[in-house]
């Protein structure tokens, strides 16, 4: 067995862990470009603690998801203002907005140098800029991730720049600053998080460090995600649901995820449908999918245990079948509002496009099993 787990230098987590940002944010410099995104959740604090350690900033704000053109022109105004580390705060598209620009402020040439599938993809040879992650939502675990997420209009797709060198220095994670997420976000982006962590624990390339990180996320997520959907003022299940985000960061990061995400990616990028209800609607069918595949092949027995267990954590019932578990995440779904595929605006003569598009996907080749045409189209239909 051989594998490599990779990882920010420092993770903090904690209610009114804003504040360490004061004694942190010089450690790397004077003038930080700011990510933010578009007002939905306010930066006083994290503004007003900069203010007191005297440094000087200057806000880039990102509009819905990043896209190649916003990349650069925050690029630029970090040049122009002479910034010399980022800080990004706001939910995963911000984060995904700021470790990009971060990269690009220590290295040679453009952003389609690096970007997979539309661009060169070639490797990002330094370090990354020092970034400070400040996570405002818990869904990607993008503070603790490797790659950032670029949406592409003209190319109908979400690509990646991916490295190592591009993951965070510092995590930040105040599971406080998540509390003004409304109900729809809540459950969106919650829904990714525990997609994340049971894709992270089924994946081909995990490994015993990403096990044990992603169980305890789908303990945490499984009991508490309905709970801050409800009552999003319920700390406790904010806090919860904050771990099981950052868990999901670290596995996904070091183990890779799944058919849901290798749908996911060519989805968003084809349609305005949020990331999280794409991956709610589709991860009981691809469980079942994935459990109906394994059934039929030999020497499967321990992959089909992590299936049952995931069943067994999801309901809290110790005799639950894998079918159990399906019904659960079917249900819960439903209980978060979460439309189904159609609702979206995507319709079935795109399904071949976006089957098509899936292939390319990281997240779908690291799928514990390979799905045929028939598997994938019949996960499209039944999300549908």
């Amino acid at each position: 067995m051989m594998f490599e787990f990779a990882t920010s230098n420092r993770i903090i987590f904690g209610n009114g862990a804003l504040k360490r940002i004061q004694e942190i944010a010089p450690e790397f410099g004077k003038t930080p470009l700011i990510v933010g995104g578009c007002g939905s959740v306010p930066m006083d604090g994290l503004l007003a603690s900069l203010d007191g350690s005297r440094i000087k900033y200057e806000i880039f704000r990102i509009e819905k998801e990043p896209c190649v053109r916003k990349i650069q022109a925050g690029l630029k105004l970090a040049q122009s203002a002479q910034c010399d580390f980022v800080i990004a705060y706001g939910g995963g598209s911000v984060i995904d907005a700021g470790k990009a620009i971060a990269a690009l402020m220590t290295n040679p040439g453009d952003l389609m140098d690096y970007l997979e599938v539309i661009g060169r993809g070639q490797k990002i040879p330094n370090q990354a800029a020092p970034m400070i992650a400040l996570p405002t939502t818990a869904g990607t675990g993008a503070e603790v991730t490797r790659n950032a997420v670029i949406s592409s209009p003209e190319h109908h797709v979400k690509v990646s720049m991916r490295s190592p060198k591009m993951i965070p220095t510092v995590a930040i994670v105040d599971p406080e600053l998540t509390l003004t997420m409304p109900p729809s976000v809540t459950a969106s982006t919650g829904m990714d998080a525990l997609t994340q962590v049971i894709e992270a624990y089924t994946s081909r390339k995990a490994n015993p460090i990403t096990d044990v990180i992603a169980r305890e996320g789908i303990i945490r997520g499984a009991r508490s995600l309905l709970t801050a959907y409800q009552h999003g003022e319920d700390l406790e299940a904010r806090e919860d649901m904050a771990l099981t985000s950052l868990f999901g960061g670290l596995a996904l990061a070091n183990g890779g995820l799944g058919a849901v995400h290798g749908f996911a990616g060519p989805i968003g990028g084809m349609f305005n449908a949020p990331h999280g209800e794409v991956c709610a609607s589709l991860l009981p069918f691809v469980i079942k999918a994935n459990v109906e595949t394994i059934a039929q092949m030999d020497n499967m027995d321990v992959l089909m245990g992590r299936y049952q267990e995931i069943a067994r954590i999801l309901t809290g019932n110790p005799d639950a079948s894998i079918h159990n578990g399906v019904v659960w995440v079917s249900e819960l779904a439903t209980k978060l509002n979460i439309p189904g595929l159609h609702e979206m605006g995507i319709k079935k003569e795109d399904f071949p496009k976006i089957i098509e598009k899936s292939h390319a996907s990281s997240s779908m080749k690291k799928n514990p099993v390979t799905l045929d045409e028939a598997s994938l189209e019949a996960i499209l239909e039944a999300a549908y």
